[in-house]
């Protein structure tokens, strides 16, 4: 399974640009996610046969984006992640507020 794939599909339909790790930053809203990790879930007879999936997705905007963010959390949840950690900074480079979430998905084994 396609997880990069997954997510571009799943968030594409919020209406801002979504970016895998890096956006160009010519919208006021958008959205950028990468995975930060992959770690063995489930090994049988030295093979490992699961593995759980860890990604950021990061949204950033110059005004209100809580709706955004509802969004995006809604919609990760219906495609099978599971939300793990949410942080909120405002980043001064970019003169935008950054809604930090994470994310880990555990495919079964028939789709790995």
């Amino acid at each position: 399974m396609n997880l990069d794939k997954l997510i571009m599909d799943t968030l594409k339909p919020l209406g801002v640009p979504v970016a895998k790790a890096r956006y160009n930053q010519t919208a006021d809203t958008y959205i950028v996610f990468i995975e930060y990790n992959q770690a063995p879930r489930i090994n049988a007879d030295d093979k490992e046969l699961i593995s759980k999936h860890f990604f950021q997705v990061d949204v950033f905007s110059s005004g209100n984006y809580n709706q955004l963010v509802k969004d995006v959390k809604k919609r990760m949840k219906e495609a099978g992640f599971g939300r793990m950690f949410e942080s909120e900074t405002y980043d001064e480079d970019m003169n935008k507020y950054r809604k930090i979430l994470r994310f880990n998905y555990e495919p079964n084994i028939w789709e790995e």
